[in-house]
């Protein structure tokens, strides 16, 4: 069996390291992939969201099964694309992946079906959006309404910041067309939580709920990123929590999408924010997250490829999906200056022992030596007994990895160990 895999991130190594265990996969293609992601699969230079040459490569090379993962050529249909040549795949359709592709389509399925989430309004009008603000409660979140690589959410604290923000996503087109429409909605508090889910439009089944860094340094400063680190699970997603989250949230979700004409089939992320009100909704993602994939797959004792395939098959009802009651802990090792201007093409040493515990994000290959190429380079996953252990090993690993110009958190889950403390 030949399979496919759309990404060239850490999130797509992690994947592409799960399926490799199920033997009836002979060979894995990964479109585009990169430098460390050529270890473990056969690297098309085929861009992520070139639907067309994807479906012509998919079909020339008789691909049997293919895994849409990154949100952007989820949201344009290429799982559309590949199904209408008979191709199987992981992931929804182009009207379904607008839960991540519109906050604004999402804000509304909330509102009209009573899914809990931060009250909000939706503008896309400059004038009218700093009128509102003159008397909107701060701190305020203000939200592009398309995808801008998770970077289209901003947590104003002053009114001037909120003003900012919309004249940044609106007048100036910080985030291109995604930034046309904006939403501003409640701040809400509390701790946050990342729900991955598998989901085949009728049955839902959580995986091991993470808890994500996303800011860029130590005590959670600086700027917002794709993610600096990762634990699982995440100590404040109890027993009681997860009951009220897939009765409230997790079904009537996937229900909504139902009873809107949009069934929902494949991975369907919740961003949970836990407040003195109960767990309610701070985003949805249409696909895997990054790097929560890097800590919660890890854990999964079922066959991947089993369970994704039930997801199309519309089987996952019968389907055992099994997690190992292990601490996971992912460190991102990054390039200094990232999420800004940071330089890449330094060699990086990874000793031949840890390479299985390594998600490649950032790095591509030249004369056999493997350099870095983005923001997010590594990311350092182990999994142990206790949360304590799993963090501590993730760290002796990544002293034991080098390139120029590293960096990453030391506190990646301290505020974890701090909630099972308490």
């Amino acid at each position: 069996m030949k399979i496919m895999v759309i990404g060239s991130g850490g999130r797509e190594h992690a994947i592409i390291k799960k399926l490799k265990s199920n033997k009836e996969i002979e060979k894995i293609y990964a479109l585009p992939g990169n430098g460390g992601i050529a270890k473990d699969a056969v690297c098309v230079s085929v861009g992520a969201t070139d639907i067309e040459k994807a479906v012509e490569f998919a079909v020339n090379e008789k691909i049997d099964y293919a895994v849409v993962t990154p949100d952007d050529p989820l949201v344009l249909g290429m799982v559309d694309a590949l199904e209408e040549k008979g191709i199987p795949c992981f992931g929804p359709r182009k009207n379904a992946a607008i839960i991540e592709g519109s906050k604004i389509f999402s804000k509304e399925l909330m509102k009209k079906y009573g899914i809990p989430t931060a009250q909000f309004a939706v503008f896309d009008d400059a004038a009218r959006a700093l009128e509102y603000l003159k008397t909107a409660p701060v701190p305020t979140v203000v939200k592009a309404d398309g995808l801008a690589l998770g970077k289209g959410v901003i947590i104003a604290f002053t009114r001037q910041e909120a003003e900012e923000a919309v004249k940044s996503m609106m007048c100036d087109g910080k985030f291109g067309k995604s930034g046309e429409k904006i939403v501003i909605e409640e701040y809400l508090e509390g701790p946050e939580v990342s729900v991955l889910s598998f989901t085949d439009g009728k049955t839902v089944v959580p995986m091991i709920s993470s808890m994500d860094h996303k800011r860029a340094h130590d005590g959670d400063e600086g700027l917002n990123t794709g993610g600096m680190g990762t634990v699982a699970p995440n100590p404040y997603y109890t027993e009681a929590v997860a009951a009220e989250c897939m009765e409230k949230i997790f079904l009537p979700t996937v229900e909504a999408m139902n009873r809107e004409g949009r069934p929902f089939k494949g991975c369907l992320y919740f961003g949970l924010m836990i407040t003195k009100d109960g767990p309610k909704v701070i985003e949805y993602n249409c696909r895997f997250g990054d790097p929560e994939t890097q800590v919660v797959l890890p854990l999964l004792e079922s066959d991947l490829f089993t369970v994704m395939k039930a997801v199309t098959d519309g089987r996952l009802s019968e389907t055992q999906v099994l997690f190992s009651d292990k601490n996971a802990c992912c460190v991102i090792m990054a390039s200094d200056g990232y999420p800004q201007k940071y330089e890449k093409g330094f060699e990086i040493n990874i000793p031949e022992e840890l390479e299985g515990s390594v998600f490649v994000a950032g790095a591509k290959e030249k004369d056999g030596v493997l350099l870095t190429d983005g923001g997010r380079v590594l990311g350092v996953t182990s999994v142990e007994d206790t949360l304590a252990k799993a963090i501590e090993s993730s760290y002796e690993k990544v002293k034991k990895i080098s390139f120029k110009n590293a960096y990453y958190r030391k506190d990646i889950g301290a505020r974890a160990l701090k909630a099972k403390e308490g």
